[in-house]
């Protein structure tokens, strides 16, 4: 199992859970985490492809409730 976090370039990240056996599909899911707006960092171990994520929060709503 790897990390659950990582950090990169000074930036923490978070690992999506998923193990990608090969480049194709690790790009595959790089390119949806990109498009819903996150930074993706991709870590290799033992012939593995990890996907770590992060996305800066740009607003918080509060509920007035």
């Amino acid at each position: 199992m790897t990390e659950r976090a990582r950090v990169f370039d000074g930036k923490k990240y978070m690992w999506d859970g998923e193990e990608y056996e090969a480049d194709h599909e690790a790009a595959a899911a790089r390119e949806r985490y990109v498009a819903a707006g996150f930074e993706v960092q991709l870590w290799h171990d033992h012939d593995r492809a990890y996907l770590y994520t992060r996305r800066t929060i740009t607003e918080v709503v509060v509920d007035g409730g």
